[in-house]
């Protein structure tokens, strides 16, 4: 599928779903749509993802199959500047994928677009209708079961997640990423977005998501939110029972020391994020964090390499930053 990706005035630090498309999905994406950077490249930015060009508008962007919105801003809101770029699109004839909690097909003068050109709109965040409560029974699967989990939100848990499956299959491992956000989903085209499951019915969303898969050897489930996070943390807590991991691995941004959005908060030592992480497992499944993830993209190599080595010290085991350094052998041995 050709895609335009908009990530107006949040590119690309702030359009996680944007670049997680650009790194690790198969779509072509043949243009961002940011107004402040019209007229760049994706590589002025991002040199090792697909590249692609920077344009002010859909009305600007070459012909695509669809139209994907890759910024989702606290609180899942449909922010009005971008209605002229949905509005495009749809005239156009192109589907319009969304991850926001607003959901597009109950927007009715979009419905009425899509309908007139025999557009979709598809709203990735929409649960199934037919989630229960949880049965307790991931833990039966026989796949290895590895859950990311972080400090804080957008730590890096997903890009952790698709940077072990890849190591894993260059291992010959059959490993599949578990997807629980709107980035994952759009990627994989299946998978279930957590935090809009009602919330009696999370875990069981998540027990249903590592049961999917037939036949991979080592599921890696895209962790979500915090249980350090003020607002985030029940999402975590039904990511964390419902999956049932046999191991976890604590993702960090190097210097991060407060929640974001809510610098009041403290993120505690390291070494208590890991025992609060084991020990709310515990109860369903004994799962350790057997290895780190680092995000150190504010740093210079040389900083970045110390930086990985005291978060290895702080949280005792062996750790990297898989876009900086790749999964080194000892991570991705203690990983499986």
């Amino acid at each position: 599928m050709e895609l335009a990706v908009l990530a107006h005035e949040k590119f690309p630090d702030g359009a996680k779903t944007a670049v997680g498309l650009l790194r690790y999905g198969d779509h072509d994406v043949r243009a961002v749509l940011d107004r402040d950077l019209a007229g760049d490249r994706v590589h002025d930015y991002l040199p090792d993802v697909q590249d692609a060009p920077i344009v002010a508008s859909m009305a600007d962007a070459p012909a695509v199959d669809a139209l994907l919105v890759g910024i989702s801003p606290i609180g899942g809101g449909f922010d009005e500047s971008w209605r002229a770029d949905v509005r495009e699109a749809l005239e156009r004839g192109c589907d319009v994928l969304s991850g926001l909690h607003y959901f597009l097909e109950d927007d009715e003068k979009f419905a009425e677009l899509a309908a007139e050109h025999d557009a979709d709109l598809v709203d990735l965040r929409k649960p199934p209708e037919d989630l229960g409560v949880a049965e307790g029974t991931a833990g039966d699967v026989d796949a290895r079961v590895v859950t990311t989990v972080g400090t804080d939100c957008s730590t890096g848990k997903m890009t952790a997640s698709y940077e072990l499956r890849d190591a894993a299959r260059e291992r010959g491992v059959d490993a599949e990423v578990v997807p629980t956000g709107q980035t994952g989903v759009a990627i994989e085209g299946w998978g279930i977005v957590v935090d809009r499951v009602i919330a009696d019915y999370a875990a069981g969303a998540v027990e249903r998501l590592v049961q999917t898969p037939d036949d991979a050897d080592l599921l890696i489930v895209e962790g979500q939110g915090a249980l350090t996070h003020p607002a985030y943390s029940g999402v975590t807590t039904s990511i964390l029972h419902g999956s049932a991991p046999d191991a976890l691995v604590l993702c960090h941004e190097q210097d991060h020391r407060v929640i974001n959005g809510y610098e009041s908060f403290a993120i505690p030592p390291l070494d208590e994020c890991v025992e609060l992480y084991e020990r709310l497992a515990e109860p369903v499944a004994e799962a350790s964090v057997v290895a780190g993830m680092l995000n150190t993209r504010h740093f210079d190599e040389a900083a970045a390499e110390d930086a990985v080595a005291t978060y290895a010290d702080a949280i005792d085991v062996p750790a990297t930053d898989p876009v900086r350094f790749g999964v080194p052998d000892d991570v991705l041995d203690a990983i499986l």
